[in-house]
């Protein structure tokens, strides 16, 4: 009988997997430098703190609460 649970089993499986690639390796690379690129690089330029930009320093929390009553979500 064995005793390896599900998670370890799991990770196993991958492992080897990862371990046997060659053309994979080279792909994982370029998935990896493509998020880099959209959450780091681009979320600089397309997607500024709103929060920072339009409330005060303390009341953030406010102007959110505020925000979503203005806006209607609390009926």
């Amino acid at each position: 009988m064995r005793t390896d649970s599900f998670l370890h089993r799991a990770f196993h499986l991958y492992y080897d997997g990862f371990r046997s690639m060659t053309l994979g390796r080279t792909l994982w690379l370029i998935i990896g430098i493509k998020l880099f690129i959209m959450f780091a690089i681009l979320k600089v330029f397309f997607f500024p703190n709103f929060l920072r930009q339009n409330a005060e320093k303390g009341g953030e929390a406010d102007f959110v609460a505020a925000e979503l009553v203005e806006r209607g979500v609390n009926k």
